[in-house]
């Protein structure tokens, strides 16, 4: 990837006056920030951006290829999202509660904008992307609801800029029933569960497991064994050692003038008892982002606006958040066999957050036809994991644990070049 871009491209002598105006307000703000409100009464064409309430922080790294013609997903625009991620704030509130229709609302808004300010690439090819969680506020919940409100203004030609193409979606919550429920047969097929525990509980609980009848004394003692047996299991990857305990660093001090997170973990591997020492994955990517992202330097590079946050942290669950999209399948069903967008889906099979079993099940209640049937894809010879596709455009994938890039970067990269490149896996 090339280098981050810093400032918006105002270039070109076209686009309205609004458009020029928004222009030149993300020029001077450093380009790193555009305002969004994310409410219904809202639209982008209409929004002044220097008074919208919420501030949402993103990152821009354009292609090593052809960033002029490569699609925006391998131009990657990268937003801190919701409201309170990353270096993102809020203007009027420290405590302003957003959910998965608002936040979804504010990313479709965000892009709608960050193309107006970004002329150069409004003929690219669009593509909707997130992970986990993210597949619902940035999301694959949210997602559809950003596609749900791109497609519309396709059709109406609202923006004749928008060329959305596709959308991505890894290691995807989706239904949180469903994904829950769907632990207990992914653990029995992972060697996680005894034989005789599963059966017990497909007899006792009837498929329910998590919403059972709590009367139900047999099925609520077979969870209790179940519980026994998960206890311990880092749930992000099945094999990985799990971490337990505050997460992040606690040494305020900078780490020199590190720009990079391999040369932050250099420092924190040669130190002694000044710095905590690193452990396991979740606790080492927290731990060396979080000095990285903390450092003023790295944010003086970054244009992050100063005394907007009082402290960067990879994996905050202290967001004032709610979920209001309990499933998604209905959208998923919507945009997949209706519309033919392209895209692709890809599972951890070590992923014990979302069960690979569950995201497979929501896709075969698709009722799509199979053009290329369940096989493994490789890398340089080597095993990577599965793959399917679907008349409907959509391509499956699995491989690795939660989220798949965390775990196997390389093959990640690899899927993604091939499925944006219209290659098979």
């Amino acid at each position: 990837m090339r280098q981050f871009v810093d400032a918006v491209d105002v270039v070109g002598s076209g686009g309205s006056e609004l458009e020029k105006k928004q222009q030149e307000q993300w020029a001077a703000s450093g380009g790193r920030y555009i305002g969004v409100n994310g409410k219904d009464e809202d639209s982008p064409s209409n929004n002044d951006d220097g008074n919208t309430d919420i501030q949402l922080f993103y990152y821009f790294v354009e292609s090593e290829r052809k960033p002029e013609e490569d699609p925006l997903a391998a131009n990657i625009v990268f937003p801190d999202t919701p409201v309170y991620t990353g270096f993102s704030y809020s203007k009027s509130s420290p405590n302003l509660y957003v959910g998965d229709k608002e936040s979804s609302k504010s990313i479709y808004e965000f892009v709608v904008k960050w193309l107006i300010g970004h002329p150069k690439f409004k003929s690219n090819p669009l593509y909707i992307g997130g992970d986990s969680y993210a597949a619902k506020k940035g999301s694959s919940q949210g997602s559809f609801i950003q596609l749900s409100l791109f497609i519309s203004d396709i059709e109406t030609r609202k923006y004749p800029f928008l060329r959305l193409e596709g959308y991505l979606l890894g290691n995807p919550v989706a239904d949180r029933q469903l994904e829950t429920n769907a632990g207990v047969p992914y653990a029995y097929g992972m060697g996680l569960l005894s034989y005789e525990l599963f059966e017990s509980m497909k007899e006792n609980c009837k498929g329910s497991y998590m919403n059972f009848d709590l009367d139900n004394a047999n099925c609520l003692k077979d969870r209790q064994k179940y519980q026994e047996c998960i206890r311990n299991i880092s749930v992000a990857h099945i094999t990985e050692d799990r971490y337990c305990g505050d997460i992040g660093p606690k040494h305020e001090e900078p780490i020199d003038n590190r720009r990079s997170l391999s040369a932050v973990a250099e420092v924190v591997a040669s130190s002694e008892s000044v710095l905590p020492i690193p452990r396991y994955r979740d606790y080492n990517q927290n731990l060396l982002s979080g000095y990285w992202a903390n450092d003023n330097h790295v944010q003086e590079a970054l244009h992050v606006k100063k005394e907007t946050i009082k402290k960067w942290v990879r994996c905050s669950f202290d967001v004032p958040y709610k979920e209001d999209i309990l499933s998604s399948v209905e959208y998923h069903q919507n945009i997949s066999t209706k519309l033919g967008y392209r895209a692709l889906i890809y599972s951890g099979d070590h992923d014990f957050m979302v069960p690979h079993v569950s995201t497979e099940a929501w896709i075969r209640s698709l009722n799509l036809s199979i053009t290329e049937d369940w096989r493994p894809w490789f890398l340089d010879d080597q095993f990577s994991g599965y793959t399917r596709t679907y008349s409907s455009g959509l391509t499956y994938a699995t491989g690795a644990g939660h989220t798949t890039p965390e775990y196997r970067p390389k093959e990640s990269y690899a899927m993604f070049e091939r499925w944006i490149s219209h290659a098979h896996l």
